[in-house]
């Protein structure tokens, strides 16, 4: 499947931020299994996400470490929790693959 075009303007509106990932709980309510991420995005705040990467990641993994999201789109609701920004992977087979920078950045940079 190929994507529709877009144009340069479309692409300038998605705000995608790294942040630090700096609590994870276990999400038993989700359809899918998922966590629930507390991410440190500096000095815009901290926003929480719903992640389906439960397959290849443990918490263990996941603390501490950076990850890219889009923190501009409305919040959703996931059963009993509002997820606040979209942490960004590739689909890889059935696991989702983070995406994230190669050495660490000051939390908040935007991706441009």
């Amino acid at each position: 499947m190929t994507a529709s075009h877009i144009t340069f303007e479309d692409f300038q509106k998605v705000d995608i931020r790294i942040g630090t990932v700096i609590e994870i709980k276990d999400f038993p309510k989700a359809r899918i299994p998922a966590y629930q991420l507390l991410i440190d995005f500096g000095p815009l705040g901290k926003k929480q996400s719903s992640a389906q990467i439960t397959s290849l990641y443990s918490k263990e993994d996941l603390l501490g470490k950076q990850v890219l999201a889009v923190i501009n789109l409305n919040p959703k609701q996931i059963a009993n929790f509002k997820s606040e920004c979209l942490v960004l992977g590739l689909q890889n087979e059935k696991d989702v693959v983070l995406l994230r920078a190669a050495k660490a950045i000051e939390n908040g940079t935007q991706v441009s």
